[in-house]
């Protein structure tokens, strides 16, 4: 059965760099969001803060979308079957990576 995770990430730079950091990062998230397993993404700005994607890999399919907000990035993905057994894994990762992705520099 698929399983939705939602990770909430905060930040103080603005809806602006936020959105600026998740173009140039969303590579890194990812990676995180596969284990490292092979997906091939697709991306695609829905509006000006709202990002949607799709990976398919090993039979699998997840989507998800992103949204950004002035004081945090909400990210929804909607894990498989297979995948949802490790949804904490993966939710950690993407936790993690998206605090380090939107880290004041």
């Amino acid at each position: 059965m698929p399983r939705p995770v939602t990770v909430t990430v905060s930040h103080d730079l603005g809806k602006d760099e936020a959105r600026q950091r998740l173009r140039d990062g969303f590579g890194k998230l990812q990676r995180q969001m596969t284990g490292g397993m092979m997906f091939k993404f697709e991306e695609e700005w829905t509006s000006e803060d709202t990002m949607a994607f799709r990976a398919r890999g090993l039979g699998q399919d997840i989507s998800g979308q992103v949204d950004i907000f002035p004081q945090h990035m909400r990210i929804v993905v909607t894990l498989p079957s297979l995948l949802a057994t490790i949804a904490e894994t993966i939710t950690g990762k993407l936790e993690n990576e998206g605090r380090l992705l939107l880290e004041k520099k």
